[in-house]
């Protein structure tokens, strides 16, 4: 089995490492060009993609909008004999859905266009893509914890605001699951409790043996403007699919347990 990623960030940096503990070759692109790396405009890519078992995209859309994985190689992807192809996406795609519960199933009218426009490519691109929909991410290195550490985190007073997260090694671990078996499709990979962020933020002070700071109101704190448009969206992320259709189960069900875990990593 021979998996290629397509950008090697956070997530699929574990996805790959997973990959590579189940006995995957592997082959990773990117971004950077240097000794022995390949990159999107390597003119020995499409020979790899055209060899490759899996293939697993986590590149986001450009400032126009437009893929530069599909931009650059999508006609060789969708040709492609692999068996499975895997795209990281958003749950961004669903948009505000008033706290509601969203699936699968839900439109996609998110803020960012272009994330929605790859989103619906990647699903139609090949027989073989999966889209594997993903909410608030965080691990070791990047937790609440880290964010506490580093300094004063405003915990936001917005009754009702919820939204969903995922640790990343249950993004390895429900990739991984899909790699193994399961349909082609779309999939949300979130865990069980959608919860405010100021409940997660709190949860990881007293960890750290903090006391939690109080709460303000959304006027007060100092945001940036992509701040401020995560707290105009809030929903709730269904992770049904992922549960019956990969028979994945969560490592980490909901923050309480992610946070513990990134703190027992952490320790000394």
């Amino acid at each position: 089995m021979h998996l290629l990623v397509l950008g090697l960030g956070y997530s699929a940096g574990l996805i790959a490492k997973a990959a590579q503990a189940a006995g995957f070759a592997l082959t990773a692109v990117r971004s950077r060009p240097g000794p022995a790396v390949l990159t999107l405009d390597s003119p020995e890519l499409p020979g790899v993609i055209a060899s490759a078992t899996h293939i697993l995209s986590s590149v986001p859309p450009a400032s126009d909008g437009s893929d530069p994985v599909l931009t650059a190689l999508g006609s060789a992807l969708a040709r492609a004999p692999a068996k499975w192809i895997g795209y990281l996406s958003s749950t961004g795609v669903y948009g505000n859905a008033g706290g509601a519960w969203v699936d699968e199933g839900a439109p996609r009218q998110g803020r960012r266009g272009g994330r929605n426009l790859a989103d619906e490519q990647w699903e139609a691109l090949h027989p073989q893509s999966r889209v594997f929909r993903l909410p608030g991410i965080y691990g070791p290195g990047r937790s609440a914890l880290d964010r506490l550490r580093a300094g004063p985190v405003a915990r936001i007073d917005l009754p009702g605001h919820v939204f969903s997260r995922i640790h990343v090694d249950d993004i390895a671990g429900s990739v991984l699951a899909s790699m193994h078996g399961g349909p082609a499709g779309v999939y949300n990979i979130a865990d069980d409790l959608p919860a405010p962020g100021e409940a997660v933020t709190a949860a990881a002070a007293r960890m750290l043996g903090m006391e939690p700071s109080p709460l303000i109101p959304l006027e007060q704190a100092a945001l940036s403007p992509m701040g401020r448009a995560f707290y105009a969206e809030c929903r709730r992320v269904a992770n049904g699919r992922m549960k019956r259709q990969l028979g994945y189960s969560l490592l980490y069900p909901d923050y309480h347990a992610g946070l513990l875990a990134c703190l027992e990593e952490s320790a000394p």
